[in-house]
């Protein structure tokens, strides 16, 4: 079964745990939904913020709706004065037969400017 990579990202208004928590929960349940993910076949997922979110990891969120099993890495993006602010992004490693093609990336809210050419864009 082939390794596929499926992106998101979304984004808060303010550097707070709860906000950060509930986009990302927001964020993993939308990929899931629009993907089909099981649980089971997720490989790994990597989760990265902008600088200016410090308040909790958004693996937690992960954590908290039962991916207990699965590896987490979080990091940090890269300083780039013209980058978005306020923003979580993820990278769903999923074993799967679906075609490259077929993998749905979900953006979500101001940072559904980041890959529209990449995406089927939803706004929250």
């Amino acid at each position: 079964m082939p390794l596929r990579g499926v992106r998101g990202a979304t984004a808060v208004e303010r550097n707070d745990a709860h906000e950060i928590l509930a986009a990302t929960e927001e964020l993993l349940r939308a990929l899931v939904e629009a993907n089909g993910i099981a649980l089971p076949d997720v490989a790994s997922v990597i989760f990265t913020t902008t600088p200016d979110l410090t308040a909790t990891f958004p693996a937690l969120a992960a954590r908290e709706l039962g991916w207990t099993d699965t590896a987490l890495l979080g990091a940090q993006e890269a300083d780039v004065g013209q980058g978005p602010h306020h923003c979580i992004r993820v990278l769903i490693h999923w074993n799967t037969d679906r075609r490259q093609d077929e993998v749905v990336h979900v953006y979500l809210k101001g940072a559904a400017q980041l890959r529209p050419d990449r995406t089927k864009r939803r706004e929250g």
